[in-house]
């Protein structure tokens, strides 16, 4: 799966392709980044933290990822148990059949072992993690009908029908047998210190010599770590007893027993469960910066890297300089109030509004479907020229851009923009979202209102 910092980013991805409105805004967030230190990933992790400050996208992901885990926690301690009571129910004679108990430990996991790989080796294993995406799938972990939610949950779908889970299972397969062989391995060391066993071996068709090569073989590996293995004599002695065998024998038949355990089944799916952690560490996925989305963004951090030799800046979009003319003007602020009182007046510094005396009609705030309806039916009667107040931090989005066209197509007198800032100071004009009202108003033929002359006074009707 993704880690969790490349989880939240390609969530913030797919919900702003969604219009979800975050605790921050995303622009804002991604032009304050553009200054900053770090490598395009390391700017998209953070960038995706911030846009998430409250942190609720990082929540609903760490609640699948919890809920995920915690099912295959309690998958593993389910059969550890259940190894763990199996082999207590088989061990309960006192006179034990050493190769029925081993075949009953090993047989199944072996022929498990033994065709996970050959489908590994064929390559014909990866269909075979759709029940474990069934079993995981986070739209039975979590309920919510919300936006994030079911993205968070479509993201996590997405990971489990990547290429590179089939290490994933394979890796969680393991782990169940490793639960399973550990749960036996416990059972057979409690039950060896609290009670005494004797070990017997029978066969209808194998002579002695036959199963004395059979346990040379098998105790091979073990005695190598240091394991007893029965010698011959045990081992005849050992067939058909019905009754106590000496101590010492019984010890290597036991001591025979966990070494068989460890050695071929503990060990070999440890080695397995490695392996396919790794291949899963190679084939784990990755962010796609090559995404379009990811491609804008990393594209707009880099736009002002320039190479001072032979680099020429394409100079950017200027707006038109905006010619207040002297008659009938319409006052009003697009979405957002102004903190300044008779902000227009800034603007009224046309060379003869001195000498010729204008009327200003402040309509208020245009905001909604209904203001919109009620400026435009008042321009289609009056022959005004309108003076559009922006707060400068607004977003020149494809909604506020469309009231701005339709403003300026029914303003007979003409349309002029302007900009405003905060309370008792200017506009900062170094910010790229006040190059982006120019790069909007220049592709109108929009004016720009310049706000620094002083303004003459004017008559005001509200």
């Amino acid at each position: 799966m993704l880690s969790p910092q490349d989880q939240l980013t390609e969530l913030v991805r797919t919900l702003e392709t969604r219009q979800h409105v975050f605790a921050t805004d995303p622009l804002l967030i991604t032009e304050k980044l553009q200054n900053e230190e770090g490598t395009p990933i390391q700017k998209l992790h953070r960038r995706a933290s911030r846009i998430d400050s409250n942190g609720n996208l990082a929540r609903v992901l760490g609640k699948i990822d919890g809920r995920i885990k915690g099912i295959m926690t309690l998958m593993s301690v389910v059969w550890c148990v259940s190894g763990f009571l199996g082999l207590f129910t088989l061990l309960q004679a006192n006179v034990v059949n050493f190769f029925y108990v081993l075949v009953c430990l090993l047989g199944f996991h072996t022929i498990m072992l033994v065709g996970w790989l050959v489908l590994t080796l064929m390559n014909q294993s990866k269909q075979s993690s759709n029940w474990f995406a069934n079993l995981v799938s986070p739209s039975y972990l979590i309920r919510g009908k919300d936006d994030v939610t079911q993205a968070a949950v479509n993201l996590y779908e997405q990971q489990l029908e990547h290429s590179g889970m089939r290490w994933y299972l394979s890796k969680f397969s393991h782990q169940l047998w490793l639960a399973t062989l550990t749960g036996m391995l416990l059972a057979i060391i409690f039950l060896l210190i609290v009670r005494q066993y004797s070990f017997s071996w029978e066969s209808t068709l194998l002579s002695d010599q036959a199963l004395i090569t059979l346990t040379q073989v098998l105790g091979w590996l073990p005695s190598m770590v240091g394991f007893d293995v029965p010698d011959n004599a045990a081992i005849v002695q050992s067939r058909l007893v019905t009754d106590a065998l000496p101590l010492s024998i019984a010890r290597q038949w036991a001591s025979l027993l966990i070494g068989s355990l460890l050695i071929y089944g503990i060990v070999p799916r440890a080695i397995a469960w490695v392996f396919c952690a790794l291949m899963f560490r190679r084939k784990k996925m990755r962010l796609d910066t090559n995404l379009p989305y990811y491609q804008k963004i990393i594209n707009f951090w880099q736009r002002q890297v320039i190479d001072a030799d032979d680099f020429k800046q394409t100079p950017a979009p200027v707006a038109p300089k905006a010619t207040v003319s002297s008659g009938n003007k319409l006052v009003a602020l697009l979405e957002y109030p102004s903190e300044q009182d008779n902000w227009w007046q800034a603007g009224l510094n046309h060379d003869h509004a001195k000498t010729v005396a204008s009327t200003v009609e402040n309509f208020g705030i245009v905001d909604d479907r209904e203001d919109m309806t009620r400026l435009t039916t008042y321009l289609d009667t009056h022959p005004v020229q309108v003076i559009l107040g922006i707060h400068s931090q607004a977003l020149p989005d494809r909604g506020t851009l469309r009231k701005l066209d339709q403003i300026a197509g029914h303003a007979k007198h003409g349309l002029a923009v302007q900009l405003l800032g905060s309370e008792n100071t200017d506009v900062d004009y170094k910010t790229a979202r006040y190059q982006q009202w120019q790069t909007a108003l220049a592709t109108r033929q929009i004016g720009l209102v310049d706000s620094h002359e002083p303004s003459p006074a004017s008559n005001v009707n509200k």
